[in-house]
């Protein structure tokens, strides 16, 4: 079983201590992300759709976790969903910022093409090693731009993977996360699930920093 990429995000995730998150789109705009990898388009193996699970907007795992704790996971078919993201990639000190900023540029181009969301932002982590992470981060949309695949140099058009997963909640500040990914990574191992080696954050409100304990995050794991 390979769950090495939710096990990088444990111990990487540790060191984060971040600027404030979505606090709203204008305070998101105002960040700036860490350089963003060139773009690629959209893979099917990688997150054929750049990934970030167009999570059901008002999902919610059955058992909510106390607070910097992973709750017992609950299966759930996650549909695809046309996609507005940027592709970055970002040290783990980074990683925080440069997803609020990211967020924020994601959503300018939208609003200048009249775009509107599907859901709440999801940060979609496609690859890691010990330093950094490399991610996409953006928003589901209603009804992708007909005949677009960008929006922008830096703003792509592509969907996010659909398929079964595992969904987890993180209840408390983003800077305690790490402690909810040993929980999930515990859950996996005990229960003998194969899964792939990436995962999705979806903020379910918006805070005004990371230390705000009253940050929800659903954290989607896609099986094999």
């Amino acid at each position: 079983m390979s769950n090495t990429l939710v096990r990088l995000a444990a111990a990487a995730l540790l060191a984060l201590v971040g600027c404030g998150i979505l606090a709203g789109a204008g305070r998101a705009q105002e960040a700036a992300p860490a350089t963003p990898a060139a773009p690629n388009a959209p893979s099917a193996q990688t997150l054929s759709p750049p990934a970030s699970p167009a999570a059901p907007e008002a999902a919610k795992p059955d058992e909510p976790s106390s607070q910097g704790e992973g709750s017992t996971g609950e299966t759930v078919d996650v549909p695809a969903r046309p996609f507005a993201y940027i592709e970055g990639k970002a040290g783990r000190d980074e990683i925080y910022g440069a997803i609020v900023g990211s967020l924020g540029i994601v959503k300018r181009d939208m609003d200048k093409a009249g775009l509107k969301t599907a859901g709440r932002p999801l940060a979609v982590f496609v690859d890691a090693d010990d330093t950094s992470f490399k991610y996409r981060a953006g928003y589901p949309l209603e009804e992708a731009p007909t005949g677009k695949t960008a929006l922008s140099d830096a703003v792509k058009i592509g969907q996010t993977p659909g398929g079964k997963a595992m969904r987890f909640q993180h209840l408390g500040a983003y800077a305690d996360i790490d402690a909810t990914y040993d929980a999930v990574t515990a859950y996996l191992d005990d229960k003998g699930i194969d899964a792939q080696d990436s995962f999705v954050e979806e903020y379910v409100n918006d805070v005004k920093d990371a230390d705000d304990p009253t940050l929800q995050v659903n954290i989607y794991v896609f099986l094999k």
